[in-house]
């Protein structure tokens, strides 16, 4: 596929105000076709790319295809990333056609990182024949609390080491079919009792046990060139008492991009989440997130608030030069992102590289090895 990425610029216009706005944002859809008024919206904003859940999945063919359309909505100098959380194990959107893949626990219970690279290739070829350019996997969240009840299974395990052998070995295995991996969730959800889907979860731990636990694998992975980080709708007393790291300054600004050194690109959790949305009228959270250096949001479910949130980030750009400055630094991001998701990168592979024997005799090798009673 030839791609033209459009060069970023200086402006200043109202037009200009309204592409930063839409590269700001990747949008969920309702379901599995696109109705009148999605596609209405998503002309409108022109996004930076979708995100598709279960509920957009009937089987391997039609997600190709609906990718395809997605892209025929939008314009060849802003082609749009398509994305998913195919994880393995529960949290996998394409099932039906597909390989099962594992949880990422099985993965760590194996200590393998050859066999983690060699299953996170197959999940990725399989990606990538659908039309997908980002997985937002893997976990590097380190699942220290037995009671989580939102990352379990789907970490590595729950030693920083071992999940950073793991999420550098995930990432190779993404990178060598063509996937761009997003590790999440800054700066670590394994710490929590409570789902930040439901309600604002807090890690009350000092910065030293931060340091030696939750950071230890975000540290190596922006080390090791992760292209994208996803934040946390937690609260860190350590570092912000009073914003989960999605709106906190001092998380991604100072930590992430300064301390750690993360130069690309910081997407938020669905913004649509009550840790967040539940808080924070919508103009303050943007407000807070960009002002934390949040490049792109996730608005996965209504499309409302997709409009709502469009709508804030042009306004914040119009009433404070501050805003435009920090819209212009995001998009010079994003268009690196892109240009590295779609650039020089072979032709997708076929459908029928889906549900491969080869991946299945690995899965099945996985279990009978790795797997947890």
């Amino acid at each position: 596929m030839r791609v033209k990425v459009e060069a970023v610029g200086e402006s200043t216009s109202l037009a200009d105000r309204k592409r930063r706005a839409g590269q700001r944002l990747i949008l969920g859809l309702p379901g599995p076709g696109l109705d009148h008024d999605t596609r209405q919206l998503i002309r409108e904003i022109r996004p930076f790319g979708f995100i598709l859940f279960a509920r957009n999945v009937e089987e391997p063919a039609q997600v190709r295809e609906l990718n395809r359309e997605l892209t025929s909505l939008l314009p060849t100098s802003h082609p749009p990333l398509h994305t998913i959380d195919q994880e393995g194990g529960r949290v996998q959107r394409v099932r039906g056609g597909a390989t099962l893949w594992p949880p990422a626990r099985w993965l760590g219970n194996l200590d393998d990182p050859k066999i983690t690279a060699q299953l996170a290739a197959g999940l990725s070829r399989e990606l990538r024949a659908m039309g997908f350019h980002i997985n937002w996997a893997p976990c590097a969240d380190v699942n220290s609390n037995p009671k989580n009840p939102v990352i379990g299974d789907r970490s590595f395990g729950d030693d920083a080491a071992k999940v950073t052998r793991h999420l550098l070995a995930w990432m190779k295995g993404a990178t060598s079919e063509g996937i761009t991996s997003c590790v999440k969730h800054f700066p670590g959800h394994g710490d929590t009792h409570q789902d930040s889907h439901l309600t604002l979860p807090i890690v009350e731990k000092e910065r030293p046990q931060l340091e030696a636990m939750e950071l230890r694998p975000f540290r190596e992975a922006v080390a090791a060139g992760v292209p994208g980080v996803m934040s946390a709708h937690v609260v860190f007393p350590a570092y912000d008492e009073d914003h989960p790291a999605t709106l906190s300054h001092r998380l991604l600004a100072e930590l992430l991009r300064g301390e750690l050194g993360f130069k690309g690109v910081i997407f938020s959790d669905d913004m649509d989440m009550k840790a967040v949305a539940d808080r924070f009228p919508i103009e303050q959270a943007a407000a807070r997130a960009c002002a934390a250096t949040v490049d792109v949001f996730l608005a996965c479910k209504e499309l409302p608030r997709q409009l709502a949130l469009y709508e804030a980030l042009i306004r914040l750009e119009e009433e404070d030069i501050r805003y435009e400055r920090l819209g212009e630094d995001s998009e010079r991001r994003t268009h690196r992102l892109r240009e590295q998701a779609l650039l020089g990168l072979p032709p997708a592979p076929e459908l029928n590289v889906l549900n491969a024997p080869q991946d299945k005799a690995l899965v099945e090798w996985v279990r009978a090895r790795a797997a947890e009673g």
